[in-house]
């Protein structure tokens, strides 16, 4: 698969990383392929940089990873995503009271070409992201769009990362739920002082 990651921090490099290992053509769209965030990045395998637009049109799955409060200025510089599906890894943190809109992912759907677009990769830690095993046990991960398309391809690339599912909590109504769901992880790595150590497993019986 090839696939365009925007944003070359912590979780735009475990993305580009565990799915390089996977075979999987990682093109990170950068502002200057010469000197940028996360350029040893450059050394794995399957991965180069290039400008943001030339890495949408490169790619068939364009993934988001930046600061929220970039996100209508990444949207705006990724040229035309016609035919392309998006997925947004990010969390508004703290909410910005002055976005009006209810999630990065919403401000995203209103601002580009493609309506294949889907909430996945933002509920955990960079750490988890990297390497989901807890003993025994593969953390699940979490997805939400009306996308059926881009559901699937992002079910998929949990797989690739070794998580063991990818539930899908709803439609973009949801796209906010999600948010409020990585606030918890985040809650509770953080603020209560558990550490980055944690992951989420769904339990059934």
């Amino acid at each position: 698969m090839k696939i365009a990651i925007i944003g070359t921090g912590n979780v735009g490099g475990a993305l580009a990383t565990g799915w390089s290992k996977k075979g999987h053509k990682i093109f990170l769209g950068v502002r200057n392929p010469e000197n940028f965030k996360g350029i040893e990045l450059l050394s794995l395998s399957n991965i180069s940089a290039c400008p943001i637009e030339e890495a949408v049109k490169l790619s068939d799955v364009v993934v988001i990873s930046t600061p929220a409060k970039e996100t209508i200025n990444v949207v705006k510089s990724l040229g035309d995503t016609t035919g392309k599906i998006i997925i947004d890894t990010m969390n508004t943190v703290p909410k910005d009271t002055s976005n009006l809109d209810s999630s990065t992912t919403e401000t995203i759907l209103k601002n580009t070409q493609s309506k294949d677009i889907v909430k996945c990769f933002n509920t955990t830690g960079a750490n988890n992201l990297l390497d989901p095993k807890y003993g025994d046990t593969n953390l699940d991960m979490f997805m939400a769009g009306d996308s059926k398309t881009g559901k699937e391809i992002a079910k998929q690339l949990t797989f690739d990362l070794g998580f063991a599912n990818c539930y899908d909590v709803g439609g973009n109504d949801k796209f906010a739920l999600m948010e409020e769901f990585a606030f918890f992880w985040i809650n509770l790595a953080m603020f209560q002082k558990l550490g980055r150590e944690i992951g989420f497993k769904l339990l059934k019986r």
